[in-house]
């Protein structure tokens, strides 16, 4: 059957559809013009209809799993046309065009990475909408963990202005049902938050983020949070206890519960690894007031600048690095953000490290660099727009092969990741 007999078959259902709106709309006038008409489109609609369920099917699946609510009959009829013409990357990105794509589909999948509970339902933030805006504008997906940049609502909106204290501007944009697909513009970072450019690094220095990942504790949750967001693996699956210990912090006793065993065989396999990179945010902190605020719901992110001295470091780095230095006061003594990738050797080296940087850096934007240019990095957004469109996990041979191929071409393209969702929305449409 060729494609313009199709295409015909489905003008002839859509009409069909709506001339019998009209007749049941109580119309007499159009019942008697076109009861003929309307008899035989009906005979044609069901007569060759089967024909095409197929595409149709298709179409509908497409556009349902990637915007996440049904499709116009217009729209239907545009995406079944473009896969009946072996366009089916252009029909994909049809059914991106749909403003649910954004505002649903997109702040589910990003709203997770921006809480420690990974809640899908937490509010819209300046992270999330961060990672909404990449996709929208096709920038290039690493730069979410290295660039000075954030996305706010347009001030032609007139909303609450970007508050480094609260998230009113975007819970506004939420309360307002703003088109996200239209209602959001890229500015830089620093020019809102008050940290200079070299300190920024995306999301990872989004207000959300520090709320989430710099609150109290020693700002490992940040990096641990980090690899699990963005190279889909927490530290459990990264311990190697056969490198150097050099770079562990004193909190950390060398004999827990007495039994030195414990710290070779689990606290050295974990933290060998993670103190020497989690040192690229000893700058940073998530300030708040314990007292009026003890869940910091009004705190800011602050970053020490040149200049800059902690009262109780004599450095630059906050406080936080030196908590429980008496646990084993021969451990490291942080004394700036230099940070360096020891898991660049051993087992680790599995992550895909870019072998075009060096693997060590100072600051959050290096390290950002340093993690968004892993194989891991590039395979993880396709795991997780897999998981998203498919509903499910990669879980065949046929599915693996899939996303190695995706991910080539992830990369290929500039890490654009509607092409993901492009790629991978076809791969699960007839399932």
């Amino acid at each position: 059957m060729n494609m313009k007999f199709r295409t015909d078959i489905r003008l002839i259902s859509y009409k069909f559809s709506h001339l019998l709106s009209k007749l049941l709309s109580n119309e007499p006038k159009i019942f008697v013009n076109h009861f003929v008409k309307l008899s035989l489109l009906f005979f044609s609609a069901f007569f060759f209809t089967s024909a095409n369920a197929g595409t149709i099917e298709q179409a509908k699946q497409l556009h349902d799993r990637i915007a996440g609510v049904p499709a116009s009959q217009s729209a239907l009829l545009e995406i079944a046309t473009l896969l009946d013409n072996n366009q089916p990357i252009e029909a994909a990105y049809k059914a991106m065009e749909n403003p649910a794509f954004y505002s649903t589909t997109l702040k589910l999948f990003a709203t997770p990475w921006t809480n420690i509970e990974q809640d899908i339902f937490a509010p819209l933030n300046d992270y999330s909408a961060t990672v909404i805006g990449v996709v929208r504008d096709d920038v290039d997906f690493r730069e979410i963990l290295q660039s000075d940049m954030i996305y706010v609502g347009k001030a032609s909106l007139g909303l609450p202005a970007y508050n480094n204290n609260n998230n009113n501007h975007y819970q506004a944009l939420e309360d307002q049902f703003i088109d996200l697909s239209d209602g959001l513009e890229r500015t830089t970072q620093s020019s809102l938050n008050g940290l200079p450019p070299q300190a920024t690094a995306g999301v990872l220095t989004s207000r959300a983020a520090a709320k989430a990942f710099f609150y109290l504790g020693t700002n490992r949750a940040m990096l641990r949070f980090t690899l699990m967001n963005h190279l889909c693996t927490d530290l459990e699956p990264l311990k190697d206890n056969s490198l150097p210990p050099d770079r562990i912090r004193q909190d950390v006793s060398r004999s827990p519960g007495g039994d030195s065993r414990l710290f070779i065989n689990n606290c050295l396999a974990c933290h060998s690894g993670m103190d020497p990179l989690a040192q690229a945010f000893a700058y940073y902190e998530y300030q708040f007031d314990g007292n009026a605020d003890p869940t910091g719901e009004l705190g800011a992110i602050t970053y020490n600048q040149a200049g800059v001295i902690d009262a109780t470091t004599g450095t630059r780095v906050q406080r936080k690095y030196h908590i429980n230095s008496t646990t084993f006061p021969y451990g490291f003594v942080t004394p700036d953000d230099q940070w360096q990738n020891y898991w660049r050797e051993g087992s680790n080296q599995k992550l895909g490290w870019d072998p075009s940087l060096s693997g060590k850096g100072s600051g959050a934007k290096s390290l950002g660099q340093e993690l968004a240019n892993s194989q891991a990095f590039a395979q993880c957004q396709v795991k997780k727009v897999f998981n998203t469109v498919c509903l499910r996990d990669a879980e065949s041979e046929a599915d693996l092969a899939q996303i190695n191929a995706t991910t080539d071409s992830f990369k290929q393209n500039g890490y654009q990741l509607k092409r993901i969702f492009a790629e991978v929305g076809n791969y699960c449409m007839g399932e």
